[in-house]
């Protein structure tokens, strides 16, 4: 069947590609606190290890919110680790730095993936994509305000 949501196809995968990149940023952000949750050391362990936890776990459940508002724009998410390397602005962690590098790898990140919504909802306003505004708006509210949380441990 046909979608007719009122908003064309062309600007449907316009916004679509818009979120693809927020869901790639997301993401990769998610499985680099998840892996810094796991391996962070240090005087801060404790604190840092709750602290990542929360972090991760937030990311985990916007992940499916993108991703099924790209489905409900009709276009097929990205779902691999291969697109999301295509994707992505995060820069990639495989080792375990100290816990400072850590929390200021996770602040640029942060900042990375709320810049990335900022473009997500100009392609949406500029398609008459009120939700896709919306979900992109809490997603810069949410990256934010940890990148502040964390910025404030480095000072």
């Amino acid at each position: 069947m046909a979608i007719d949501i009122g908003i064309s196809a062309k600007d449907r995968k316009k916004v679509a590609e818009h979120l693809s990149k927020l869901l790639a940023d997301n993401y990769s952000l998610y499985l680099k606190t998840h892996s810094f949750h796991w391996n962070v050391t240090g005087p801060m362990f404790n604190s840092l290890h709750i602290m990542f936890e929360g972090q991760y776990n937030e990311l985990w459940l916007a992940n499916d919110v993108i991703a099924e508002r790209i489905r409900a724009l009709d276009v097929m998410a990205p779902g691999s680790y291969s697109q999301f390397g295509k994707l992505t602005s995060i820069k990639e962690e495989s080792g375990a730095p100290a816990w400072k590098d850590m929390v200021a790898q996770l602040v640029d990140g942060h900042e990375t993936t709320a810049r990335t919504a900022r473009d997500t909802i100009k392609a949406a306003e500029k398609a008459g994509d009120q939700p896709t505004a919306d979900l992109a708006t809490q997603r810069v509210e949410s990256h934010e305000k940890t990148a502040w949380m964390l910025r404030s441990l480095l000072k």
